[in-house]
């Protein structure tokens, strides 16, 4: 039984219980976010399409190589022979933000009572990952530890793997992402990089609700800790990182488009003004 069928079942509850029903209807775009992630074990992207090992690994050593006494080499390959405590300690603190700081970023909009806004950044965080989620199928890649680790070969139903962020887990002596990436639904999603994207929405929502300084401030620099770990632990080139950037980009300002057309909803700085 996987993780989705258990969070359908919470929500049922949650639904089924009156002073529960609200927030649960407003969380409902992270059961889907949460549901769609895990149905994609059901058909993998490499029975739809080839998977890209070698040609993305040469385009990023030919725009981001290194050039070392041993040869040129990717950042993240780089990264693994140049890492410290102090970069795995900010890889391990702003990787591990990449869905809870979101999350809890739309609960607490929910009990602000800004439940307009939950929505609206809720169903922003939501199709942004629909969007990513389609790019994995139009074209499967291996991220950068799969090289590292396994050549160019391509090897189907290869497990999940923590890449340099093992480091982190032996440093506090708890196998947290090894627990995560042990369950990893699709290995070939490298790009685009959803992690470049999460923090990014988050960031966004914080300026457009007109958040605290300090927390707007906080979510920017978990986004720039989580383009430099997805770099740093060997998870994704920098190809993929630019290109969930530019995929948040695209799809939030669409997204936002609408609803200041369509549904005429202003933010409270166009409001101020």
């Amino acid at each position: 039984m996987t993780y989705s069928l258990y969070l359908i079942l919470l929500y049922i509850v949650l639904v089924a219980i009156k002073p529960t029903r609200r927030i649960a209807y407003a969380l409902t775009p992270w059961l889907l976010f949460a549901c769609s992630y895990d149905w994609m074990r059901l058909l993998p992207n490499w029975k739809v399409n080839p998977i890209d090992v070698q040609g993305i690994y040469e385009t990023e050593k030919q725009l981001f190589g290194i050039a070392t006494a041993a040869g040129t080499l990717i950042p993240s390959e780089w990264f693994a022979q140049h890492h410290n405590t102090l970069g795995d300690i900010i890889a391990g603190i702003s990787y591990i933000s990449w869905v809870p700081v979101p999350l809890g970023f739309a609960i607490w909009l929910f009990f602000k009572g800004e439940h307009q806004w939950c929505l609206r950044f809720s169903w922003a965080f939501l199709l942004v990952n629909l969007v990513g989620f389609a790019c994995y199928y139009v074209h499967p890649a291996a991220p950068p530890w799969y090289v590292m680790k396994h050549g160019f070969d391509v090897a189907l139903n290869t497990p999940g793997d923590v890449g340099g962020l093992i480091r982190f887990d032996n440093l506090i002596g708890i196998p947290v992402f090894q627990s995560i990436y042990s369950g990893n639904s699709n290995v070939f999603a490298a790009v685009p990089s959803l992690h470049a994207t999460y923090l990014m929405v988050a960031t966004l929502y914080a300026w457009l609700t007109s958040q605290r300084p300090l927390t707007t401030g906080i979510f920017a620099l978990l986004t720039i800790g989580i383009w430099f770990t997805a770099v740093y632990a060997g998870h994704h080139y920098v190809i993929d990182v630019l290109l969930g950037i530019l995929l948040a980009i695209v799809t939030l300002t669409i997204y936002e488009t609408a609803w200041r057309l369509i549904l005429k909803i202003k933010t409270p700085h166009e409001t101020a003004e």
